[in-house]
């Protein structure tokens, strides 16, 4: 069973950038109401995608810079990665199938 993978500011480069896969980095924080309703979503994903796509998460409390990075503005937002290059974002939530179709878009 897949889960999204904790990533901080050190192992970002090796987890997203230099991922084989395409990357769903979830940009969110523990205070943030619409970041728990989108948590199952992408646990779901993951377990839907294993294999041909890998889900991480940032938290943007613990990192600050990383998320400043990147230009995150508002949370939840999802950048999606695709060989280590910015492929897509997301920001919101947004339902299961609604997203499956972005995600389909952006990596494929």
């Amino acid at each position: 069973m897949s889960k999204p993978v904790n990533v901080d500011d050190g192992g970002f480069v090796a987890e997203v950038l230099s991922a084989p896969l395409p990357v769903v980095v979830d940009f969110w924080a523990v205070w943030c109401g619409p970041c728990r309703m989108m948590a199952p979503v992408l646990e779901q994903l993951a377990e839907d995608y294993e294999g041909s796509i890998k889900f991480a998460k940032v938290n943007v409390d613990e990192n600050q810079e990383l998320a400043a990075r990147y230009g995150i503005m508002s949370i939840p937002t999802l950048v999606i990665f695709n060989a280590g290059q910015e492929a897509g974002r997301i920001i919101g939530y947004m339902p299961k199938e609604k997203l499956k179709e972005q995600l389909e878009a952006a990596v494929h």
